[in-house]
């Protein structure tokens, strides 16, 4: 497989897209607006003004776009990926999203002959640049393992979780994950600037005990400057703290801590905070 069709060229897809053209693959890439991917075109991917053109002559397509209703616009909407890729064709939806999509993607991919896979990613911005993302794929393992080549090509920590949809199951537990512990980061932050101290210190000296966290160590310093650029959009963020507790709600499970994570960022983005990056959760413990 040499040629890919990328759709979704963002914060994170930017970075993506440079990577495997690292790896000597052929980039082909789709964007609303050309004008947002110059960057990229210049480093050598080529530009298409369909998605029908982008990806019916490649050997996989990779999508990563912002919401639910985003991935099934790109896949099911008439003459886009279903209706354009040839049979064979390898499907990989990057894009966290819920399980049941995946499981819908997968099911009428299969159906006509394409091969699909769940691929969400972990790691923000920074690993998408270092190329060093986590990436939880699910799926049959014989396409997998067929993909694990371009998937190296973007991230350190390639793992198969297991059937279609397992992929998006594995990163909803990472987004619960990140929900409690970007919290405490805000919480243990605002205490210890109200106790006076020094957050310079306190950061030197907590991150590499047992409070040590990716969470610390990337917004703690952020945070002290009143740095909100999104390396990873609250906005996205609340969709995917959504998707897990109705996941969670399938199966009896309560979420407390991830639920109230979610009514805090709500409140945020009611506020005009939802194009801020993550760390805007700050916010919540400074009201009044």
């Amino acid at each position: 497989m040499k040629k890919i069709a990328f759709i979704g060229v963002g914060i994170m897809g930017k970075s993506m897209v440079c990577n495997l053209m690292k790896a000597e693959f052929e980039l082909h890439i789709f964007a609303r607006t050309r004008a947002k991917v110059e960057d990229v075109i210049g480093e050598g991917a080529i530009f298409h003004e369909t998605i029908a053109d982008c990806v019916k002559d490649c050997d996989a397509v990779i999508t990563i776009v912002g919401f639910p209703q985003d991935v099934e616009e790109v896949y099911f909407a008439e003459g886009n990926i279903m209706d354009s890729a040839k049979a064979g064709t390898y499907l990989i939806d990057m894009t966290t999203t819920s399980p049941t999509l995946a499981l819908r993607l997968y099911e009428e991919g299969t159906t006509k002959g394409f091969r699909v896979l769940d691929a969400p990613v972990t790691g923000g911005d920074v690993g998408a640049k270092n190329g060093t993302l986590s990436i939880l794929v699910g799926g049959d393992k014989a396409d997998y393992e067929a993909c694990v080549p371009i998937f190296r090509a973007m991230g350190t920590n390639v793992n198969y979780q297991g059937t279609a949809s397992c992929g998006q199951h594995a990163k909803l537990a990472n987004q619960i994950m990140i929900a409690g512990a970007l919290s405490g980061v805000c919480e243990a932050l605002t205490y210890a600037r109200a106790k006076g101290l020094d957050l310079q210190v306190v950061l030197n000296s907590l991150a590499t005990g047992a409070a040590g966290s990716r969470q610390l160590d990337l917004f703690w310093p952020k945070i002290m400057v009143e740095d909100y650029a999104p390396g990873f959009f609250a906005k996205h963020f609340i969709k995917d703290m959504k998707l897990a507790l109705e996941e969670a709600a399938q199966d009896g499970i309560t979420l407390e801590v991830l639920s109230q994570a979610l009514k805090n960022y709500r409140e945020l983005e009611d506020a005009g905070y939802g194009d801020c990056g993550t760390q805007v959760l700050i916010k919540h413990y400074e009201k009044g």
